[in-house]
């Protein structure tokens, strides 16, 4: 082909690409064509410019994202494009603008009404060739519309260019590498299998540490749970806490003095609160717990007996400084801050502190609920997953009816088996008096009266029924009344504790988020493990102090009430009684 036919077809694609990506719809006059068809040596206009780098990058990436999808639908329906020059697709007319511009001068392409000047050599006419038919192309998507580019409108000799794509870097790459790399990508389903079982195996790890690590604090002794007690309760109060920000509000006015420098409520008088109450509740606990200690300690005295002052006095430093930082523009995020940290110190803080004090009342207050709570978690799943149907609140969708009910009969069984074998055990039943002790200690106690055997006495038509079913005389049914305290535990834990994971459960709808942390990988946030717990150790303690605790009188509650209500005068002339009556007992006083 002759020079002047090359220089025809190339000025043909360097306006069909421009004219695509300028919106350009007007069909070109007879005139125009035979211009064309004829060198151009001056071209001058000021109305179209070539398309910038950005334009052709953005038309490139939704031609991409086309092509991708149009594998994905053909593969969906099974068929594939075979015939790419009758169904030509968006990525290949972008190539084709693409290879145009490349080889384009940087010229403008819109030609003047003026001749061009006749060159020396002879043109030579082109050999005729057959039309080649081929529908508009949908050209780059430019300020929301959608070009056509119709190839073989305006020239009858243009052959179709190989379809060609190019990368982010500027590299060419063939439609049959493109679609090799597709054919590549991972299907989305067997990505979401692969997370699922990759999850499953993260929580069933954790969950064996977890019980590992739980098992082995509960063994080496009482202060180690103690401390794991308020390591929970301190991640909890965390996780709530950072759920209320200043930084996600925006300021009531623009008059904000210092804009720009740390919110006026940072997170120093948040914790300040958290010690002065951990300080105020775990101290009553201590000198409750530990009066023999602490009363006979000069140094100690004077903190126990002046406690709740100081307390107090702690917690009006804490509000006069919240007053001291209020500033205007802040004044509504500050006082919801206030109240966020109250509440969270009182559902989180003080149920952490009657949890402790049942592992101080006893291992087994505090372990056996706990099981009780998770072994309901685990048989709701279960009886959920194989019968369940019917959802039971909307809260929790994966929550069902017949789980819900599954699971109550299940603790009940699984708590009188788990309890009355716990009850064996001193190290268990025992209230504290030494923090040193652990399962390996020879601790000994009198038993609560609910820990002792006794025996029942069977109806008379029921002891003939049972001796005649059994074959043996059955007279007696031996119990424990903690064997009757469990199944209280156990409805307690069925029906209402469940109900604190739903409180946690619309706590997370209501700011949108899916765990309240990552504290525990599989697992989420602690927040999130320790919802139920919180609820049932409180109602352990309120149960357990109303009606199974004995109120007697201990070495420690008298030594109390001598060291807070004698004077000095008195208290000696109590231990002068004291050691005369001891003599008379015969008891040598050194």
């Amino acid at each position: 082909m002759s020079r002047s036919s090359g220089t025809t077809a190339n000025s043909f694609i360097s306006r069909s690409a421009f004219d695509a990506l300028t919106v350009d719809d007007v069909e070109e006059s007879e005139d125009e064509q035979q211009e064309e068809e004829t060198p151009q040596t001056q071209v001058t206009s000021t109305e179209h410019m070539k398309p910038s780098k950005s334009q052709i990058k953005k038309a490139q990436k939704q031609a991409r994202i086309e092509r991708r999808k149009q594998l994905k639908a053909s593969s969906k329906t099974g068929t594939t494009d075979s015939s790419p020059r009758l169904t030509p697709s968006l990525e290949e007319s972008i190539a084709r603008m693409a290879e145009a511009a490349a080889d384009v001068s940087p010229l403008p392409t819109t030609h003047t009404a003026s001749e061009s000047k006749p060159t020396a050599e002879p043109q030579e006419e082109p050999a005729p060739q057959p039309e080649v038919l081929e529908p508009s192309l949908p050209g780059p998507a430019i300020n929301g519309d959608i070009q056509h580019v119709n190839v073989a409108e305006n020239n009858p000799i243009l052959h179709p260019l190989p379809s060609k794509s190019i990368d982010d870097e500027g590299q060419s790459v063939s439609k049959p590498d493109v679609e090799q790399a597709l054919k590549s990508e991972p299907d989305p389903q067997e990505v979401e299998r692969t997370k699922k079982r990759q999850s499953i195996l993260t929580r069933t790890l954790w969950t064996f540490i977890m019980i590992g690590g739980f098992v082995a604090l509960l063994l080496m002794g009482h202060v180690y749970m103690i401390m794991l007690a308020m390591l929970c309760q301190t991640i909890v109060y965390r996780e709530v806490t950072a759920l209320f920000s200043l930084k996600s509000h925006a300021p009531e006015s623009g008059e904000i003095e210092n804009k720009g420098k740390k919110d006026p409520w940072s997170k120093t008088l948040n914790w300040y609160f958290f010690a002065v109450t951990n300080y105020f509740l775990y101290g009553e606990s201590i000198i409750y717990y530990f009066k023999h200690v602490i009363f006979s300690d000069g140094q100690l005295l004077p903190f126990a007996t002046n406690h709740r002052i100081i307390s107090f006095t702690l917690y009006t430093i804490g509000f006069v400084g919240f007053v001291m930082s209020l500033r205007r523009g802040f004044l509504k995020q500050q006082f919801g801050l206030f109240c966020w940290v109250h509440m969270s110190l009182l559902l989180i803080v003080v149920s952490g502190h009657f949890i402790v004090n049942n592992i101080l009342e006893g291992m087994i207050w505090f372990w056996v609920p706990a099981s009780l709570v998770i072994c309901n978690d685990i048989f709701a799943y279960v009886w959920g997953m194989t019968v369940g149907r019917t959802p039971l609140i909307k809260l929790s969708p994966k929550k069902t009816v017949e789980g819900f009910v599954g699971a109550f009969w299940s603790t009940l069984l699984f708590s009188v088996l788990w309890g009355s074998y716990f009850m064996r055990f001193n190290y268990m039943i025992c209230p504290v008096h030494d923090l040193g002790v652990s399962a390996w200690s020879n601790v000994q106690c009198t038993p609560n009266p609910v820990f002792v055997w006794k025996v029942w006495q069977i109806w008379s038509p029921l002891r003939v029924f049972l001796s005649r079913l059994l074959g043996k005389s059955v007279t007696v049914i031996p119990y424990a009344p903690y064997q009757l305290h469990l199944l209280v535990f156990a409805v307690f834990a069925s029906l209402v504790a469940p109900f604190g994971g739903f409180f946690a459960s619309g706590f997370k709808r209501a700011f949108n988020i899916k765990d309240f942390g990552h504290s525990i990988p599989g697992h989420g946030g602690m927040t999130d493990r320790m919802d139920c717990q919180f609820l049932m150790g409180v109602f352990t303690y309120v149960y357990y102090s109303s009606l199974i605790r004995e109120h007697h009188v201990s070495v420690g509650s008298i030594l109390q009430m001598i060291v807070s209500g004698l004077t000095v005068n008195e208290q000696l002339e109590l231990m002068k009684d004291l050691r005369k009556y001891m003599q008379g007992q015969g008891i040598t006083i050194v």
